[in-house]
Parts: structure tokens; C-alpha cells; sequence
């Protein structure tokens, strides 16, 4: 009890450390929920519909792309600017995919087991027949059966056959993705189907549409252009400007925040100095590339960009610079070494040969091996010495566990290789220069080929060219120098008033661009801008921003945040708007000055005394706008005034256009020659009224209140 006294004696101060304690506790709690909140923000690279996006998940559909391209295109690596082009692909195809989704469910409609299994059985998708793997060759379709066969293997092979996993795990991968499209596809189609059959026509309404294409109506015309009253001659004051700014308001209405800058982007080049070295050393190359005998180690040593393999190729293999010369070269000879401003490049050819040989051949071969090189040797004697007698090539295959199929070879499949070894080369020769039906007998490290070609087509040029091109490169020091005077000029102007007053001084150029979107993947189109992208969508307006490297490792950047537009009506007080703005006042004022001086006028001539610029306008019609050169514009308003007025009247009022004002006198109107169809201008006008409807997928992207927040990440 005294202990209990005791703490009970002390119990404000109990109180009071308890309470802190406490408060710790949760304000631990609360860093902690918002460092994560934090931390998931981050991650998040958009949102449609109210759900967020992960990176994690987005990344996931772009790895997933990437690996369908490769498999289907055979490449194994991608530029930038073709990563960029598919992710944005991937992001709009996730966008348009969860839109649909979203309009399907409220209506019900879904893709099921059975429809996808009968799209599998016809077997003529043109999605389905992206997977050669499972097209019956013979019939030309997607073969079900083929499918169902590999995915019963790819069972049993991801567990007893590692060696062929890999290969059969990329390819289930890529059956799963054609898969999940289809589904998707499918599922856009049976909702635009559905969408579209809400646009019908009739027979009332094909025949109007028949007469406006087909009505001509020949006119004489008295235009009076707006660009005949100056401009200084037309008072606009605030009020018009607000005005007509309320009346256009809609046109404003911006859907996502974009950027207004301006900036310095210096590319660093190589220098005199620089390209001096780079042309002795050419200098060097063209002694001995000239001299060489096999240039395949100078080749190596000068790491030019473009491979000599060593054998013939076409003109296809060749950068253009290089093919449009390769026959104004002598064989044996070379060219010196030249520039090429195009790519930026020095350069020298020796041409090796040049002969007319077959893009195409068709080749059969039997490969032997033995226990040791001579019995391999020993063996393809036998064999070569047996198919010159006569005997059967494919029965002598067979023999030795080789099928003897003739096949193909292409030009494409070869020459455009990074390397390729002595072996490789000497067999490529051989199937270029062996004639029809004749026999080779090839040695090579692994023991011997047996080789017969049986066919040759496309005969056309092919080049063995030792070319060596390397790009005319900065060095670090001229680098350095750059840097350092870019580097002065933006630490000395750290406001757009002075980056614009002194860039010129430095041999800089201020440039401008308007509303940069967050979709962009670079500013100002200069490649490694991330960070600036970053830094632009993070700053406020009248910002300059550090000097950014960037560029391919070659360009100096700083930027200048002009101005903020958010979302929602850009205002009066925008330059662009305010613009827009007076020339349609201007325009409107102008019509009201000349139209005030029309009252009374009923004749062509009593129009051109007033001023009017008179010519004849013919095949007009109500479909399409008439083009008046004089004002220099379409006028579908005029177009209109000439359906609605009777041959032989004068236009019953003054007729307000884009260009101008115009009066006019109907000539003429006649029917174009032809039937009318009132089932095809039925169909005709519902496939109109459908590409209208196209717009759809704006108002549902906009609805959907999409985020696109990529240019965080990438």
C-alpha cells in the first residue's frame, strides 16, 4: 500500500510520461502510415477510373510487350525511341481495355469460354495466325489440336526437361498474351457492335443526303474578304474580347496540365582539333587498308561501324553513303577517305570483288563427324566419291541419321551478322559460288559438309567491302571547354530576363515550346531528359532549372518555366486564347462594316460597284464546303446559302463566311448522272454516323479522369 502511495503521490508526473509515451506511440504510427502512403504515391505511374496503377503492374505489361516483339519481329534489343513507342502502346491499350471493361459490365456483356473455343476452331483470326507455331500449314489456319498438344507438353517439359524449358516457357508466354488480347478483343468488338447498331438511317433521310452530294449548282459570286479592311481600321475593345470569349468558351477547355517553356540546348560537336586527329588517323588506315591482303585485323582494330564479314553481300548490308558507291569503285582499289555530313561520319572503302551472284539459294547437306578428323575426312570421301556415281542424297542422309532436305538460304539471313568465324564464311562462299546440282566436299573443324546446291534465283550484285566509318566524336577536353562556358552562362543568369538578354552573347539560342504534356518522353525532343522532365512538372512558373547533361552524353540544357496551365478553361489572359480571340472579333467586326453597306444591294453588278470581288463558282454542292480563292478559305456557310436558293435568284441576304462576306446569283443547278440507291446511301449514312460516334473513346478517356503520371518513372 505504501508503494501504492507512493505512485499515487507522483501521478501527474505518471500521467504526464504516460501521455507522451502514448503520443510517441501514434505520432510513430502516423509517420509511419504517411511514409507509406508516401511510398505507394510513388510506385503509382497513373490512374483510370478512380484505380491506381502500380509500377510493378505497368512494368510487368511492358516486360511482357517487349518479349512478344522479340519473339515476333526476332530482334533481341530495342532503341529508346522504339521502348518509348511501345510503352506508350501498352499504356493506351491498357487504357482502352479498362474502359470497355468498364462500359461492358454495366451492361452485361462478357466474352465466355465457348466463344473464345469457337474463334480457336475457325481458326482465322489474323491474331492467331501471328503464332506460326500452331498454324496448320497445309489449310493455312490456327490448329486447336496443335495447342492443345503443346500445352499438355508444357506440362510435363517445365519438369523433366530443363534444357527445354526456357523454350517452351517463352512460347506458353506468348500463347498466354495472344490469349488475353483476344479475349479483350472480342470484348471491344461485341461492345462496338452493340454501340454502332444504335446509328440507323432511312429512306427520308438517304434521299436528302443523295441530293446534297449530288446537286451541283453554278453561281456568280461577290466576295468581299475580311483581309481587304485593315486591321488598324477595326476598333476591338476589353468588353468584345470577354464577349466573345464567354460565347467560345467550350473551345478553351484544356484535359490535362501542360507546360510553357523556354530554353537553352547547347549540342556539343567535335572540333576543328578533333576532327583534325580523326583524319590522320584515317590516314593511317587508308595506307594500310590499301596494302592489306586480309583486312579482317585492321577491320577488327579500327572498330568501325560498320562489320566486314568477308564475304559477299548485297548493297542492302550497306549503310546508303557506302552502297551508292560501291560500283563507282574499282575492285582491288579504295576510295580515300571521305566525309559524310548526313551521319557525321569519316570514311574509307576498298572494294575486294563485286559478282553477279544469287540472292537465293536452295541447298541440301550431310554433316559428318568421326572419332577423330581423318576418319571424318575419310568418311565424307566415301560419300562424295558415292554421290558423284550417281547415288541418292537423301537415302545417304538417312544412312547416317540426317534427313538431306533441300532448303533455303536468303541473302537477310547471313550478311547483316556482327561476325563470323572462317568456317562459317568459307561454307556461306561455297553456297553462293557453287553452281546448280554441282557437289562440294567442305572441311572444317568439326569435321566435314557434304554440300549440293539445287537452285539459285534473284541473281544480282554482291560486294566484298572492307569499309571502315566512325563517327567524328568530341573529345573530353573539347567536352570540358563546353561545359564550363555552358556552365558560367547559366550560374550567371539565373532568370528568364537574363538568359534571354545574354544567351546570344555565349553563341546560344533561346527557344520556346508550348503546353508540354506529362505524356511526352523527352523536352523538347532531346533524348535523356527524364529529370528535367521531372523537374518541369515539379516547378513553378518563372523557374529556371539546373544545367542538365543530356542528350546522347552530347547536349547541355537548361530550361525556363514560362507558364502554368492547369486543367479546366484556359483563361482570357492566356496569350494563344487572347489571340484566337480578337481575329474571330476582328473577323465578326469587319462583317458588321461591310454588311452594313450591303442593305439594298439585289445584283451582282450593284454588289461590285460597291466594292465586290466578282468570279464564277461552279459544282458546288450542300456536302462539301466551297472554296473561295479569293478570301482563300472554305465557306460552308456559302455552301448552305447555295442549296437553300432557287436557279436564277439573287441570294436573299448578305452570307457571313470565314474569309469574308458574299453575295451571289444561282446559274445553274443540275443532278449528277446516276441512280439513286436508297439502301446504299442508307448504309452509306450509318457508316457516317458511326465514324462520328468514334469520338466516343475521347468522352470515355475523359470521364474516366485518367492520370498519366509515366514521365515520373521513365
Amino acid at each position: 500500500m505504501a508503494a501504492l502511495g507512493k505512485i499515487r503521490s507522483h501521478g501527474a508526473i505518471l500521467v504526464g510520461v504516460i501521455g507522451l509515451a502514448l503520443f510517441a506511440f501514434i505520432a510513430e504510427e502516423a509517420f509511419r502510415s504517411c511514409d507509406s502512403a508516401k511510398n505507394e504515391s510513388r510506385q503509382q505511374i497513373g490512374e483510370v477510373l478512380g484505380e491506381k496503377i502500380n509500377m510493378q503492374e505497368y512494368q510487368k505489361l511492358v516486360d511482357e510487350y517487349t518479349n512478344v516483339i522479340k519473339i515476333t519481329q526476332g530482334r533481341e534489343n530495342l532503341s529508346d525511341d522504339e521502348l518509348n513507342q511501345l510503352k506508350d502502346v501498352v499504356w493506351n491499350t491498357y487504357v482502352q481495355n479498362r474502359l470497355i471493361q468498364n462500359e461492358a459490365e454495366k451492361l452485361g456483356l462478357k466474352v465466355t469460354d465457348k466463344e473464345l473455343q469457337n474463334v480457336l476452331v475457325e481458326g482465322t483470326n489474323p491474331m492467331l495466325l501471328s503464332v506460326p507455331y500452331f498454324v496448320n500449314q497445309q489449310t493455312g489456319r490456327f490448329d486447336a489440336s496443335k495447342l492443345k498438344q503443346f500445352l499438355n507438353e508444357y506440362k510435363t517439359v517445365t519438369t523433366s526437361n530443363p534444357q527445354m524449358a526456357d523454350q517452351y516457357k517463352s512460347l506458353y508466354d506468348y500463347w498466354t498474351f495472344v490469349e488475353r488480347t483476344l479475349r479483350q478483343d472480342i470484348l471491344a468488338r461485341k461492345y462496338q457492335t452493340l454501340f454502332y447498331g444504335c446509328f440507323i438511317s432511312n429512306p427520308v433521310s438517304a434521299k436528302m443526303a443523295y441530293k446534297d452530294e449530288n446537286e451541283e449548282s453554278n453561281i456568280q459570286l461577290a466576295a468581299f474578304p475580311y483581309s481587304d479592311i485593315n486591321d488598324k481600321d477595326v476598333k476591338v475593345t476589353d468588353e468584345d474580347l470577354k464577349a466573345k470569349y464567354e460565347e467560345l468558351k467550350p473551345r478553351f477547355k484544356q484535359y490535362e496540365e501542360t507546360r510553357d517553356i523556354k530554353y537553352v540546348d547547347f549540342q556539343v560537336m567535335a572540333s576543328a582539333s578533333d576532327k583534325a586527329d580523326l583524319k590522320k588517323e584515317f590516314a593511317a588506315y587508308d595506307k594500310e587498308l590499301a596494302s592489306a591482303t586480309d583486312p579482317t585485323q585492321l577491320m577488327h582494330k579500327t572498330a568501325s561501324l560498320v562489320n566486314y564479314l568477308g564475304i559477299p553481300q548485297t548493297k542492302a548490308a550497306f549503310p546508303q553513303d557506302i552502297a551508292a558507291r560501291l560500283d563507282s569503285v574499282a575492285v582491288g582499289s579504295t576510295t580515300g577517305v571521305f566525309e559524310n555530313t548526313q551521319d557525321n561520319t569519316l570514311n574509307i572503302i576498298r572494294l575486294i570483288s563485286r559478282q553477279e551472284l544469287p540472292d537465293s539459294v536452295q541447298f541440301r547437306a550431310i554433316q559428318v563427324a568421326g572419332a577423330t578428323p581423318e576418319a571424318a575426312h575419310a568418311t565424307a570421301d566415301s560419300i562424295y566419291k558415292a554421290l558423284e556415281g550417281g547415288a541418292d542424297f537423301e537415302t545417304i542422309a538417312k544412312k547416317y541419321n540426317q534427313t538431306g532436305e533441300k532448303q533455303w538460304i536468303t541473302s537477310q539471313q547471313y550478311q547483316q551478322a556482327p561476325s563470323m568465324d572462317a568456317d562459317t564464311k568459307e561454307y556461306i562462299n561455297t553456297i553462293n559460288t557453287l553452281g546448280v546440282n554441282a557437289l562440294k566436299n567442305l572441311e572444317i573443324q568439326q569435321g566435314n559438309v557434304i554440300l549440293q546446291v539445287t537452285d539459285r534465283k534473284a541473281m544480282q550484285p554482291k560486294y566484298v567491302a572492307a569499309v571502315i566509318k566512325k563517327e567524328i566524336k568530341f573529345s573530353k577536353n573539347t567536352y570540358n571547354t563546353a561545359y564550363n562556358k555552358f556552365s558560367q552562362f547559366v550560374s550567371e543568369n539565373q532568370s528568364l530576363q537574363g538568359i534571354e538578354k545574354n544567351a546570344a552573347k555565349y553563341g546560344f539560342k533561346v527557344q520556346e515550346r508550348k503546353d508540354v504534356r506529362t505524356s511526352e518522353h523527352y523536352v523538347a525532343g532531346i533524348h535523356g531528359t527524364r529529370e528535367a522532365m521531372k523537374w518541369l512538372f515539379d516547378a513553378k512558373d518563372n523557374s529556371i532549372s539546373p544545367l542538365y547533361e543530356c542528350g546522347d552524353n552530347d547536349h547541355l540544357l537548361v530550361i525556363a518555366l514560362t507558364k502554368t496551365h492547369e486543367k479546366g478553361y484556359r483563361s482570357l489572359d492566356d496569350d494563344q486564347v487572347k489571340e484566337y480571340i480578337k481575329q474571330e472579333v476582328l473577323k465578326d467586326k469587319k462583317a458588321e462594316k461591310i454588311m452594313a453597306k450591303l442593305n439594298g444591294v439585289n445584283s451582282i453588278a450593284a454588289a461590285k460597284a460597291k466594292g465586290a470581288k466578282v468570279s464564277a463558282l461552279n459544282q458546288i454542292t450542300f456536302a462539301s464546303p466551297a472554296f473561295v480563292s479569293v478570301a482563300g478559305t472554305s465557306e460552308p456557310a456559302l455552301s448552305g446559302a447555295v442549296a437553300a436558293t432557287a436557279k436564277g435568284k439573287f441570294s436573299s441576304h448578305a452570307v457571313k463566311g470565314q474569309g469574308g462576306v458574299y453575295l451571289f446569283q444561282v446559274l445553274s443547278k443540275t443532278m449528277r448522272p446516276g441512280k439513286f440507291n436508297d439502301k446504299e446511301y442508307e448504309q452509306r449514312l450509318s457508316q457516317k454516323a458511326m465514324q462520328y460516334a468514334g469520338n466516343m473513346g475521347f468522352e470515355l478517356y475523359i470521364k474516366a479522369n485518367v492520370k498519366d503520371n509515366r514521365y515520373l518513372f521513365f
